[in-house]
């Protein structure tokens, strides 16, 4: 099969080094891509939103397969276009795509079909956002509507915070994505992450994990878009999954057919485990970043017959996925000023070192110069992953390789999987 990657984050490039194990693959590609793919895939220039060019790129490989990784061209259309010219796709069309694009549009969906969440108000203007926060008790969820990439979300502690956070949104702090706000109910519980797969009809479970979304040990900080994750997750006990799948994710997959987009790719489910069960926090239509890096160093089976299942229709042809009974972690190393702004081109040694079988860099936010030299491009740099039968074994063999790497502008959390290994 000759494949296409959308994207140029950690998400795809753990992706690219998933599907490059595969006998399936006879070409692979990317774009853009970014330095540490070029390991495993032909980097070409395009960007993720450039529809027409992805197209163009798609049909010039004789692409059998082009996979979606960022929301970005999700919201853009791509598969819509794929579909047009009779390519298939691993990722849902633009429509099914407002399950991520629009909190306001996912909000109004939990309500038409049943889905539990938390209470919320859908404001247009900072005075009616303030207004609405007598409705609700600290501390208060701030959400910008649209795309922010995971920055788009404040928990303010107090009233003053909130008012403030509400000015940033309406002020431009997020661009269009800040033009209508979402304010929600606070959830008391344990957050999680689980993913499945759907083809428009069929779908299945696929794997979960947990993810820290504070910028500074101990939960403290700004949210981000995910300093670290690690899988399996405690929380996710047998009842949990099945009370997901029930109650969240097909309840979505058969919703959004019935408004006349039927699902083709993977729903990511962020999730709060309450004592009345799990509660939507909120879906995005990929794979999670940085979850699907340790999901792709726990996922014992060929992924590309599953992404080419949901495809082309044929997931209910597919077995259950198998999974090795290792952990696996994912430490996020950020370039100082991150999530706000972020030092741009320090430089990086030692990410393309051998880590061993079990351990891996992938690259998110880097770029390479013309004489070589690596350099932060982003505010998550590198994802530095490993995995071992135990998660206390993976985090140390993962925090052993971000100490070996040179990188004096980053920084990580220190404390990545602490729920887990504060359990007796």
């Amino acid at each position: 099969m000759n494949i296409l990657i959308v994207g140029s984050g950690g998400r795809e490039h753990s992706l690219a080094w998933k599907i490059a194990a595969s006998p399936l693959v006879k070409r692979l590609v990317a774009a853009p891509g970014n330095p540490g793919m070029a390991a495993q895939c032909e980097l070409r220039n395009v960007a993720a939103t450039d529809v027409a060019g992805l197209v163009a790129l798609a049909q010039e490989i004789a692409a059998n397969l082009v996979v979606i990784g960022p929301e970005t061209a999700v919201a853009a259309g791509l598969a819509d276009a794929l579909a047009a010219v009779g390519i298939p796709c691993f990722g849902p069309t633009a429509q099914a795509g407002q399950l991520e694009s629009s909190k306001a549009f996912t909000k109004a969906f939990c309500d038409r079909y049943g889905l539990p969440t938390s209470a919320y108000a859908v404001c247009e203007t900072a005075d009616a956002a303030k207004a609405a926060l007598a409705r609700f008790t600290p501390p208060y969820v701030i959400k910008a509507d649209g795309l922010a990439a995971g920055k788009g979300v404040v928990i303010a502690p107090d009233r003053a915070e909130a008012d403030a956070a509400i000015d940033d949104a309406f002020g431009g702090r997020f661009g269009e994505a800040g033009a209508r706000v979402v304010i929600e109910e606070f959830l008391e519980g344990e957050i999680g992450s689980l993913f499945a797969l759907c083809d428009g009809k069929s779908s299945m479970v696929f794997g979960w994990a947990q993810d820290h979304k504070r910028v500074f040990d101990g939960e403290q900080g700004p949210n981000t878009g995910g300093m670290g994750t690690y899988s399996p997750a405690p929380v996710f006990t047998p009842e949990l999954v099945e009370q997901v799948r029930t109650r969240l994710v097909e309840p979505a997959f058969a919703g959004i057919a019935a408004d006349g987009a039927p699902y083709r790719g993977v729903l990511f489910v962020e999730l709060m485990a309450t004592k009345d069960g799990p509660k939507l926090v909120e879906f995005n239509t990929r794979f999670g970043d940085p979850e699907c890096q340790v999901l792709m160093l726990r996922l014992k089976s060929d992924l590309v017959p599953y992404l080419l299942a949901c495809a082309t229709g044929r997931l209910a042809e597919m077995p259950e996925p198998q999974w090795r009974d290792e952990s696996a972690i994912c430490v996020v190393v950020a370039a100082r000023g991150y999530p706000g702004t972020p030092q741009a081109g320090g430089v990086i040694t030692g990410a393309d070192a051998d880590f061993g079988a079990d351990a891996a860099v992938f690259h998110a936010g880097t770029k390479l110069d013309d004489d070589g030299v690596l350099r932060a491009a982003g505010g998550r740099v590198l994802n530095v992953c490993a995995r071992a039968v135990t998660l206390r074994d993976a985090k140390d063999k993962a925090y052993a390789a971000v100490d070996a790497i040179d990188f004096p502008d980053g920084f990580c959390r220190r404390d990545i999987g602490w729920r887990a290994l504060s359990l007796p």
